[in-house]
């Protein structure tokens, strides 16, 4: 039996998380992820939480697909890469991800997590640097954690920081700027035009992680560098699978052939995570024949979102501005949040609050995510939601400070 000094610590911290209103409850869903889900405290709910960007993850096209490959290729690889775990689907799907956004090469993952994960210490050692955005997503904050790199942070699209942070790394012999594409709590875009002016003023390599981005941002879905029209300028794309390209799992890393063929042979989550599944690899090649087939699907997301910000904007939330699908409504106090959400739920409108320490102290929030496949009237609904649980917690027209003031602790 665990002895009670490691133990109660952990049930006092669950404690506090539960009071503050941080604990994270996980919904069970009773059916395939979609615009509308099956949850079992409700009846079917319009989905606004999930990363289903293009509406694929449950879409009868890639349902088939699947079959195809498992039929094709099996259920799984039992083996990492470099053993018996490389079919030729898999390097196809290299190649076409890095055709795709006009690099070298590409290699795959487990997830981005992992492609994170084991990038940094591969391409960066003790003499090197590294300079992150001060909100980065943590799977960089965890690879940068593995680097030997000197480490530089610098405030959050602050490119005057990130220009100091350069300077104070000026006698390290390398140097590379790593940057989310889009930031998953905001919605933010990065200044990458910016961005690439500094790292080539001082000789620094660009990462980009577009996971918020690959398949549906930027010109033909080509992430936040065809956005900015830089793709020849950033160096390293790090991305998923999981997100809009289908929606299940898998990462990768495209860019330079020294790069790439450095990570095939010393990045240690690809040496020794399984192979990505057969039924995966065959479906994302399915989803990059229909991204490159029509800009249908893209179209219609930025359609809903545009929607979305607009109305809610009208009834008097406090969205973070943006063109982007990823809509961040600030409720700042995390109890607020907690009830917001749960009291939309009963509206059959399925969103999930974030607080502290996924956000920081203060800004917690209600992310909404649009899809493709939301309907006008899923949106109907939706907004109308909204607009009834704002009334009814008195929110509607309310600054920061108002919220802050009436919700106090």
């Amino acid at each position: 039996m665990l002895n009670s000094r490691f133990t109660q610590p952990l049930t006092d911290r669950l404690e506090t998380a539960r009071s503050q209103g941080t604990y994270k409850h996980e919904r069970l869903l009773t059916g395939p992820q979609g615009s509308s889900v099956s949850v079992r405290e409700s009846d079917a709910v319009i989905n606004l939480c999930a990363n289903n960007y293009l509406g694929l993850s449950n879409a009868p096209r890639l349902v088939k697909a699947a079959k195809r490959t498992l039929d094709s290729h099996g259920f799984g690889m039992s083996s990492v890469r470099f053993i018996c775990g490389t079919q030729e689907i898999h390097r196809e799907l290299e190649r076409r991800i890095a055709a795709f956004l006009g690099k070298d090469d590409a290699i795959l993952y487990s997830s981005c997590f992992d492609a994170n994960g084991g990038l940094f210490e591969v391409i960066l050692g003790n003499d090197d640097a590294i300079i992150s955005d001060q909100l980065n997503h943590a799977s960089i904050i965890d690879g940068i954690r593995l680097c030997k790199a000197k480490r530089f942070r610098y405030a959050h699209l602050d490119m005057a920081d990130l220009e100091e942070a350069l300077v104070h790394s000026r006698k390290c012999q390398r140097k590379a700027i790593v940057t989310d594409g889009v930031f998953s709590m905001d919605g933010e875009v990065a200044p990458l035009p910016e961005i690439c002016d500094l790292a080539e003023a001082h000789s620094a390599l660009v990462i980009v992680d577009d996971s918020h981005s690959t398949g549906f941002f930027g010109p033909g879905g080509r992430g936040t560098a065809a956005f900015h029209d830089v793709e020849k300028r950033v160096d390293v794309i790090t991305s998923t699978f999981g997100k809009a390209l289908g929606g299940a799992s898998g990462g990768f890393t495209a860019g330079p052939q020294a790069i790439i063929d450095s990570l095939r042979q010393f990045s240690r989550p690809y040496l020794f995570s399984n192979s990505l599944a057969p039924a995966i690899v065959g479906t994302t090649l399915a989803v990059l024949d229909l991204l490159e087939g029509s800009g249908e699907l893209r179209q219609r997301l930025d359609d809903n979102q545009k929607r979305f910000r607009r109305e809610l904007t009208a009834l008097g939330f406090n969205l973070v501005p943006g063109d982007h699908p990823i809509v961040p409504i600030m409720l700042y106090n995390a109890r607020l949040a907690e009830d917001i959400a749960n009291d939309l739920l009963t509206e059959q409108v399925y969103v999930i609050a974030f607080s502290y320490p996924v956000v920081p102290h203060g800004e917690a929030r209600i992310r909404v995510q649009l899809s493709a496949a939301h309907s006008d009237e899923q949106l109907d609904r939706a907004i109308a939601a909204f607009e009834k649980v704002g009334g009814q917690h008195g929110i509607l027209g309310l600054g920061r400070e108002e919220i802050m003031e009436r919700f106090a602790v």
